[in-house]
C-alpha cells in the first residue's frame, strides 16, 4: 500500500467518524501517518469544535511542516474563530518564516491570550535559514521590536512566551549575524528587557524564566565577547617565572 492509499483509507475514517471518540481517535492516527495528501484533511479538523481532534491535527501538521503552510495561510482568514487559533498554532509549532506576519499579527492584537501566547512562542522558533542573508538583520529587528513590545502583555503567559523567545533571538543573532555593529547594540536591548522585567514583572514564574534565559544567554555572549582572548591564550603561552621554593614548615627533621 502506497501513501496515497494509505491516506484514502484515513481520510475516510475521518469523515466517517459517527463519535467525538471515533473522531479523536481517527485524527490521530491520519496525523501520525505523517502523509502530505492528509493536509486539507487535518486542516478541517481545526474547526470540528473538538479540542481532542483539533491537538492532533496541530501535532500532525506541525509534524509535516513546511508543505502545511501555504494552504494553512491561504485559508486562515477564513477561518471561524476556534480554528484559526489552532492555526495559528500550528504554524508557530512549523516556525517557517512565510508565517511571520500572521504570527506578528496574531502576538500584538489577537484577544485571546492563548493565541497571542502560541504566536509569541512561535516568534522564537522562526527557522532563520530561510531569510535571504540580506534581509535576515531586518526581519531579526522587527521581531524583537514585537517581542519587546510582547513583554508588556498584560497576561503573564504571554510575557513568558515572549521572554522564551527572546532568550532564542539572542542566541540564534551571533549565529546569524555578521554585522558587529548592531549585533551588540540587539544583544543589549534583549539584556536590558530581561533585567528590566526580573526587577519589575509582578509574575514569579516570569521572573523565574527570565533568570533562566539571562543564565542561557550570558555565556553565549560571554563567548563572543572573550574569543579572539581564548584564541591568543591557546597559541601564545606567556613565560611564567619561577617562584622560590618555600621550605614545608613540618617537614624537617628534628
Amino acid at each position: 500500500m502506497n501513501n496515497s492509499e494509505l491516506a484514502e483509507i484515513l481520510i475516510r475514517a475521518v469523515e466517517e467518524a459517527d463519535s467525538s471518540e471515533r473522531l479523536v481517535d481517527a485524527v490521530q492516527e491520519l496525523a501520525a501517518a505523517g502523509i502530505e495528501e492528509s493536509v486539507p484533511t487535518l486542516i478541517a479538523a481545526l474547526g470540528y469544535n473538538n479540542p481532542g481532534a483539533a491537538v492532533a491535527a496541530v501535532n500532525g501538521l506541525i509534524a509535516i511542516g513546511e508543505a502545511a503552510v501555504p494552504p494553512l495561510l491561504e485559508l486562515i482568514d477564513n477561518y471561524n474563530y476556534g480554528a484559526r487559533a489552532w492555526a495559528v498554532r500550528a504554524l508557530a509549532g512549523i516556525g517557517d518564516i512565510r508565517a511571520l506576519d500572521t504570527l506578528l499579527e496574531a502576538a500584538k492584537t489577537d484577544f485571546s491570550l492563548s493565541v497571542r501566547r502560541a504566536a509569541a512562542r512561535g516568534l522564537g522558533t522562526l527557522r532563520w535559514h530561510q531569510v535571504p542573508p540580506e534581509k535576515l538583520e531586518s526581519v531579526q529587528t522587527q521581531v524583537l521590536e514585537a517581542l519587546l513590545l510582547i513583554c508588556q502583555d498584560p497576561e503573564w503567559v504571554v510575557r513568558y512566551a515572549a521572554v522564551t523567545s527572546l532568550e532564542t533571538l539572542a542566541i540564534a543573532m551571533p549565529a546569524a549575524v555578521n554585522n558587529a555593529v548592531s549585533l551588540p547594540d540587539q544583544a543589549s536591548r534583549i539584556t536590558t528587557q530581561l533585567q528590566q522585567m526580573l526587577d519589575t514583572d509582578a509574575d514569579l514564574g516570569v521572573r523565574t524564566r527570565v533568570k533562566f534565559a539571562q543564565q542561557k544567554i550570558q555565556p553565549q555572549q560571554h563567548q563572543e565577547v572573550f574569543a579572539p582572548k581564548r584564541k591568543l591564550e591557546e597559541t601564545e603561552v606567556p613565560e611564567v617565572p619561577e617562584v622560590p621554593e618555600i621550605p614545608y614548615r613540618g617537614g624537617g627533621r628534628r
